[in-house]
């Protein structure tokens, strides 16, 4: 039976969805690029740290907004990560640690209440004090407003100012990730924002962050300066950082090697060996916190049948499509959370990966014949505007094509393919090829891709399931983590044996750095990159 989602909500919510699938890359390092830890070290030896200069950044996609309670997509967060900061940052990895909060949260009542203290001296760029007051409101605001950021914080009931630099949050229901997920989000000002909430977003965003936000023309660049007055010690070195939009993978290295850009992200496996050979350059890679995955539609057409969908299993090898197309930049993922998540949770990786097929045509035409596929039906398969998914996806329609069924590959620019792979109609697709960089957590994961309360918005699949849909909401509101690991042990296993995605790979952080740029160290999450001023290093350029 076909499901439909009230058009409204499918608007509002399908703003998460671009903006955790419109970046290509996502990752995660543990440093330097030779895995040590290290950040980049110039060409000075000499290890003297020199104030000034403007770094170029070259990103994937243009930034759009600059507002953190609305922005979703990585390339805004990227820009947002210098000018705002969290109650909690994240570390070198990914463990939240206290930033504009004093110390670690108090948690109370089974995980249901948190107490923050501000510490003193956070200021606004305008000079106003961070209060707790501008903590509550930034927290509730996504809610009230009925933004993209809404799922985030929408299990808090209430949040209590309890003086000038304190706040209680109480949720309606223990929430495993609050800490992790929610406590890390940017704090604004209440008093600039609500003055001009467009202005704000667009033209004059205001944070406490080490750079100020100085100009920006869509689909060129951003330009931010240093604060000078910047509350927190250390300041930053740099004098100006500048985002500089470069789709194309082989003209982002160009700019690399000819001096335009100073660092450029998502090092595609086509530049991979350019970057790591050259002499003026080096390249930071490790495990990258991303999942990628082709997605069935079980709400019309033949993949609502999961004999279909086993099939379409056996139709392709992804181990060889992951080789040929994704390897070195990512890695082979068998599971729907990213690889560093499964390893930091010891989930039984290997026992999922012998859920999946390998390769198997005549069995993959025998499954589709006995489940009564028209032998002239023809099965469509939509991409975004990215060269890997599309080698994926062209996989998949090869294997069908061999298996004696029609199969297309339908590439769409992100506005098209955003409207049209959560929609559960057959005609729009039979599988979608997608991509999602969430949070260092299973939730992250798992309710946005897979829990019904999603589709429409995250989630295209339509897939029905009442027992898992209960487990899946258990485990986001279990507070002890054993209960939570045993959870999702159970979950997993059962989408991957009901075959709702066919998971791909998980790509890796792929940064190529300019030989002059010391102290840069990725981060594991692409939205915090380029990580300039952090407890553990202070980007520098030769002058």
């Amino acid at each position: 039976m076909s499901r439909e989602l009230d058009s409204s909500r499918r608007r509002m919510l399908r703003g998460v969805a671009a903006g955790v699938t419109a970046g290509t890359v996502a990752g995660c390092t543990g440093g330097g690029s030779d895995g040590t830890g290290n950040g980049t070290d110039g060409g000075t030896g000499d290890g003297e740290p020199v104030a000034g200069g403007e770094l170029v950044y070259s990103q994937q996609v243009s930034p759009i907004e600059f507002d953190p309670i609305v922005v979703n997509d990585i390339y805004s967060q990227q820009v947002c990560s210098q000018v705002f900061e969290p109650l909690y940052a994240y570390d070198e990895s990914t463990n939240p640690v206290p930033h504009l909060a004093r110390e670690e949260p108090t948690v109370e009542r089974d995980g249901t209440r948190y107490v923050v203290e501000l510490r003193d001296g956070p200021r606004f760029q305008n000079g106003e004090p961070v209060t707790a007051e501008d903590i509550r409101y930034s927290l509730l605001a996504p809610v009230e407003e009925e933004t993209a950021n809404a799922p985030d914080v929408e299990m808090i009931d209430s949040v209590e100012v309890v003086d000038d630099r304190t706040v209680q949050i109480d949720l309606q229901y223990g929430y495993g990730p609050f800490y992790t997920l929610a406590l890390t989000r940017n704090v604004v000002p209440e008093s600039v924002r609500e003055a001009d909430k467009e202005a704000f977003n667009l033209d004059a965003p205001v944070g406490s962050g080490p750079f100020e936000f100085d100009d920006w023309t869509e689909g060129e660049f951003v330009d931010l300066v240093k604060w000078d007055d910047y509350w927190g010690d250390p300041k930053p070195y740099l004098d100006r950082l500048r985002f500089e939009p470069v789709e194309e993978s082989t003209t982002r290295v160009v700019s690399l090697e000819t001096g335009e850009s100073d660092v450029a992200d998502g090092i595609t496996p086509q530049t991979w060996e350019t970057v790591e050979s050259a002499d003026n350059m080096s390249l930071q890679s490790e495990p990258g916190i991303s999942y990628y995955y082709i997605a069935f539609n079980c709400n019309e057409g033949p993949t609502t049948d999961p004999q279909v969908r086993e099939a379409i299993d056996y139709a392709v090898s992804m181990d060889q499509a992951v080789s040929n197309f994704i390897e070195p930049a990512g890695e082979r993922n068998y599971a729907p959370v990213p690889l560093p998540v499964a390893d930091s949770w010891d989930f039984p990786v290997d026992e999922w990966a012998d859920i999946g097929h390998d390769r198997d045509v005549d069995r993959a035409a025998e499954l589709l014949a006995d489940a009564g596929v028209p032998e002239d039906y023809g099965f469509r398969i939509i991409v975004p505007p990215d060269d890997l998914r599309e080698q994926i996806g062209v996989s998949v329609s090869n294997g069908l094509k061999e298996a004696g069924y029609d199969a297309e590959v339908r590439r769409y620019d992100w506005g098209t393919f955003l409207d049209t792979y959560d929609t559960g109609n057959e005609d729009d697709y039979n599988m979608y090829a997608l991509g999602w960089l969430g949070g260092p957590d299973p939730d992250s994961y798992v309710y946005n891709l897979f829990h019904d309360e999603q589709i429409g918005a995250t989630n295209g699949t339509y897939y029905e399931n009442d027992d898992l849909m209960e487990e899946i909401i258990a485990a986001r509101r279990a507070s002890d983590i054993d209960e939570r690991r045993e959870l999702y042990e159970s979950i997993i296993p059962t989408v991957l044996e009901d075959r709702v995605h066919l998971p791909s790979y998980s790509l890796r952080v792929s940064i190529g750095v300019r030989d002059h740029v010391n102290d840069f160290v990725a981060h594991p999450r692409s939205q915090y990159n380029p990580r300039i001023l952090s407890d553990y290093n202070n980007v520098w350029l030769d002058q």
